[in-house]
């Protein structure tokens, strides 16, 4: 029989998988050697990603928190506006309630004042026609005697005493 192993060429990666302890050993050299040249820059450069994010996320924290504090200023602003603005409302609503009293007041007064001077009309017409018919009635009937004025016959009563 022909021996096939002889033939083929050698395979370095099995030559390594041969050895596991070298390999893990150069993983873990270049892993180290990774994270020191990262500590190394971060320290040269002076950031560090992980404190910018804190920083950033406690700017954040205090912008979200001053929003926060202006919403409920802002909220009890507007909750004081609209009780001043029902206040208003209220006392203009009562004014209303007042000038609708007065003006029905004043209405029913002055109803009442213009059937008095109906009234006072009618008289003053019937006062005129009585006025008128008794005129009518003295013009038919002359008087014949006339009487003197009252002045006239004191100072005469006074004379004939004065001679008697």
């Amino acid at each position: 029989m022909i021996d096939l192993a002889e033939d083929a060429p050698p395979n370095p990666l099995l030559r390594l998988g041969a050895q596991p302890i070298a390999l893990t050993a150069a993983a873990l050299f270049l892993l180290i050697a990774g994270m020191t040249s990262i500590a190394i820059w971060r320290a040269y450069t002076g950031s560090a990603p992980e404190t910018d994010r804190v920083v950033a996320s406690r700017q954040l924290q205090a912008r979200t928190a001053q929003a926060s504090e202006q919403l409920v200023e802002k909220t009890k602003g507007l909750e004081a506006t609209q009780q001043e603005s029902i206040d208003q409302l209220q006392v203009v609503q009562d004014q209303l309630q007042t000038v609708k009293r007065l003006l029905a007041f004043q209405q029913a007064d002055t109803k009442r004042l213009s059937e008095q001077v109906a009234t006072l009309n009618e008289s003053i017409d019937g006062l005129r026609q009585s006025f008128a018919s008794v005129r009518t009635t003295e013009v038919e009937t002359p008087s014949v005697t006339r009487r003197k004025p009252v002045r006239q016959r004191v100072h005469a009563s006074a004379r004939k005493r004065s001679r008697g």
